[in-house]
């Protein structure tokens, strides 16, 4: 369990977990039923030592953490996973009722070996953690940009079908168009010639459009820029 601030907020609850499921319990000294519930996640928390994680927030003290969730009554508790909510309920529930919520974030031995399997990331390894769970968007992601790195574009393409719109699935989409991933001076040079055609060769535009899904917000904003200069 830690107690978590407005200023720690994003390492101790959205960093952590991207490695471990983490609980946010957002309570107040004077809330009765705050006081009732906490012992309770605290004790069933512990009992799944360490694959879940406690982080106690007391809205009070912390008005952004409260703001950033939209709390309006409390106590209030999220399970936040790879950095979203997951899950979550109000009031002060019974025990079995938390261990019921707590145990759903558990990783099971499957979950387990497919995170094993992902963080290899080798073609095999990739397509065995998709024949554990099929529906595990990180290893559908993270098999098509494999694939379209080698040029099996069109499996590729099928798996990102699979996936729901995101940034992610926007770049290796926009990766298995063009078919490589130029990087550092030889993308800025490709994007630079390829402004020079935007204005009257559609292919070139949307090569251009394509190819900045590969780079950072603030990159991709000034390309842009440059972009609506020559076509407006």
């Amino acid at each position: 369990m830690v107690d978590v601030t407005d200023a720690t907020f994003g390492t101790a609850v959205i960093e952590r977990s991207k490695e471990v499921p983490v609980i946010v319990d957002l309570w107040a000294e004077w809330c009765g039923p705050c006081r009732q519930l906490g012992p309770i996640l605290e004790r069933v928390v512990a009992e799944t030592n360490g694959a879940v994680e406690l982080a106690k927030v007391d809205v009070d003290a912390n008005p952004a953490v409260a703001g950033q969730f939209k709390v309006q009554s409390i106590p209030a508790v999220y399970a936040v996973r790879d950095g979203a909510v997951v899950d979550g309920f109000l009031g002060a529930l019974p025990e079995q009722q938390v261990r019921e919520f707590v145990g759903k974030l558990v990783p099971t031995v499957e979950q387990t070996e497919v995170d094993r399997l992902l963080e290899a990331g080798d073609e095999a390894s990739l397509r065995a953690a998709l024949e554990l769970d099929g529906s595990d968007d990180r290893v559908v992601l993270a098999l098509a940009e494999l694939l379209a790195g080698s040029g099996a574009s069109p499996e590729a393409e099928q798996l990102l079908e699979r996936l729901p719109d995101s940034p992610e699935r926007r770049r290796v989409a926009a990766l298995v168009r063009v078919g490589h991933a130029p990087g550092g001076s030889e993308l800025d040079a490709r994007l630079g010639a390829l402004l020079e055609q935007v204005a009257s060769d559609d292919d070139a535009r949307r090569e251009f459009v394509d190819l900045l899904e590969l780079l950072d917000e603030d990159a991709r904003a000034d390309w842009r820029r440059q972009l609506s200069a020559r076509l407006f």
